[in-house]
């Protein structure tokens, strides 16, 4: 675990075009912005790929077709053509300092072409593919956005910006590490008049809920901002860059709302996987191999050897300490941080945006296998965070503790809280729920979340191995990582082809099959025993050589991405 001291910041807000409607004819698009008082279109030509804003009064040709979109994703290139990425839908999750926060729940990609002639049938079965990679990266259910709030800043960081700031788009004063739409709207952010259709998207996790303590109601927040420079799985993306960019790197922030009164405390995990402290010139990362000693006392020694007096290294054996399942054991590593949690403090404003408290220093948790303990050593942290600024709200009276509380409809709604955000960051970055969230929703680890942990740990392992390779390419396309080329599968090679051979997708599946078939045969009763014997054996001889064949030829049966990493090599 790492502390180190931070700026602070002065808050702001922005706007952009809140209501929108997309108009279609055969030659171009139309994006109205719907804003009393403004009737701005935004005008996409099919034909030429150009982008310009007509003025009021903006006659549409007929035959036009019409429907109210959300906002505006931008624009990606695939082979057929550009395609426009609108959001359709959107739902509110809440408000901070009273401007609306929206998830996004329905995405449609719109292409530019209206027929895939001038491509030849490779190319078409190729950009159905990119199409498809596409439509899974947005189909996630993890995006965010504000039309007029910088969501991508911590309350802290926005706190201390000039006038200037306050007059520039959302876009291009957002914290690009947190903008997921970056490259998507790439070209149309280089049209400074195009501002205010451009909305920053984040991917993470967001949460606004009331709480109530002593007949008292507040906001509780959490926002969990996922990084997307090296953003992808947990086998694919890991360790760091040469830029000193982490894997999966994730910013989160707790925020309170108490009658207009504002109180923000961020941490920062990082979801490495068992990196090893070794830089790979060709993949740019660390790879995870290696014991984890060596790891730590080589990350304990680039610490010390770096003398720097702002950070603060707090090693913790989580197996060794918690073993037995003590996690109530994780109380030694709070006291051991306590005086410098106390230290760093919180950010704080009153309701006339005085700033009566600023955070000087940060917690960053890096953990071997992080995605799941770092989340609960978190919560633990912002948990008595909560202490003083209850306090400093006037919602504890003196004397008063959060521990008194435990039993209380507030604490509930802050462990599911927590754990619904190790849950969302999981999903993003191992493909399944996160592991230990019995410990962060009760408060004590569990019999039943252990088994739950265990089905969790199977399921990774089968996607991890045999479908992230799509997914990491649906990653590094969405992001702008593979770039696609006009003359793919035409004087450039495509970086799709050739795929897998179709033993290498069907013989996991008959494995699992055949696996599942051997159980079902013990378990369903026979009258003819001799008859269910053979089919147990039959079951359990077709998995046993299934699973043989795979483990023999492991790497061939290993989904890789193709897109990024071919670029690599190819550079």
């Amino acid at each position: 675990m790492i502390a180190y001291t931070t700026k602070f910041a002065f808050f702001t807000q922005g706007k952009v075009s809140v209501s929108k409607r997309k108009h279609t004819s055969d030659a171009k698009f139309y994006i109205e912005a719907c804003d009393a008082g403004t009737k701005e279109v935004m005008v996409i030509d099919r034909m030429t790929n150009e982008v310009y804003l007509e003025e009021n009064g903006t006659t549409f040709p007929p035959g036009i077709t019409s429907r109210p979109i959300c906002g505006l994703m931008g624009i990606i290139r695939l082979l057929a053509g550009n395609y426009l990425v609108v959001i359709t839908k959107k739902s509110k999750v809440g408000e901070v300092n009273g401007q609306s926060l929206w998830k996004v729940e329905a995405t449609e990609c719109l292409g530019y072409h209206r027929t895939d002639l001038h491509i030849n049938e490779e190319q078409r079965l190729d950009n159905q593919l990119y199409e498809t990679m596409l439509k899974f990266a947005l189909d996630w259910n993890h995006f965010y956005f504000c039309n007029n709030y910088d969501i991508t800043h911590s309350m802290q960081r926005l706190y201390n910006t000039s006038p200037e700031f306050l007059q520039m788009p959302l876009l291009e004063r957002a914290d690009q590490r947190f903008v997921w739409n970056g490259h998507l709207l790439r070209d149309l952010s280089v049209q400074p008049e195009l501002g205010n259709f451009l909305i920053p998207v984040i991917c993470g996790f967001v949460s606004v809920l009331p709480g109530f303590l002593n007949n008292k109601r507040f906001d509780y927040i959490l926002i969990s901002r996922r990084s997307c420079f090296r953003a992808g799985t947990r086998f694919y993306m890991r360790g760091l860059d040469s830029e000193g960019h982490a894997a999966n790197f994730v910013e989160t922030e707790q925020i309170v709302q108490y009658e207009g009164k504002r109180a923000s405390y961020v941490q920062r995990p990082n979801l490495q996987y068992k990196p090893q402290p070794q830089l790979s010139k060709t993949q740019s990362h660390i790879d995870h191999k290696g014991a984890e000693q060596k790891m730590e006392s080589t990350f304990a020694k680039v610490i010390t050897d770096s003398k720097n007096n702002l950070i603060r290294y707090y090693p913790f054996d989580f197996h060794h300490e918690c073993r037995k399942m003590r996690w109530d054991r994780l109380s030694i590593l709070m006291e051991r941080v306590s005086g410098d949690q106390e230290e760093f403090g919180y950010f704080m404003m009153e309701d006339d945006n005085t700033l009566t408290r600023h955070q000087t220093g940060m917690f960053r948790t890096n953990c071997m296998d992080c995605l799941d303990r770092t989340n609960v050593v978190q919560s633990m942290l912002a948990r008595r965070s909560l202490q003083s600024q209850f306090k400093d709200f006037h919602i504890f009276a003196p004397g008063e503790s959060i521990e008194d509380h435990k039993n209380s409809d507030f604490e509930r709604m802050f462990k599911n809280t927590w754990a619904d955000n190790a849950d969302f960051c999981s999903k993003q970055y191992a493909g399944t729920g996160a592991l230990k969230t019995d410990f962060t929703r009760t408060g004590k680890r569990t019999v039943f979340g252990a088994l739950q942990d265990g089905i969790n740990s199977a399921i990774r392992y089968y996607k991890n191995n045999f479908s992230d390779g799509f997914r990491q390419d649906s990653i590094d396309l969405l992001l702008g990582n593979y770039v696609v080329e006009e003359n793919e599968g035409i004087t450039a090679p495509s970086p799709l082809r050739p795929t897998r051979d179709m033993k290498f997708t069907l013989l996991p599946v008959i494995c699992i099959v055949a696996f599942s078939m051997c159980i079902i045969s013990i378990l369903l009763p026979s009258s003819d025993l001799s008859l269910q014997l053979v089919y147990i054996l039959f079951w359990l001889t077709a998995t046993i050589v299934s699973f043989a064949v795979i483990i023999i030829y492991g790497t061939e049966f290993v989904n890789r991405p193709r897109l990024a990493v071919n670029k690599l090599k190819s550079d």
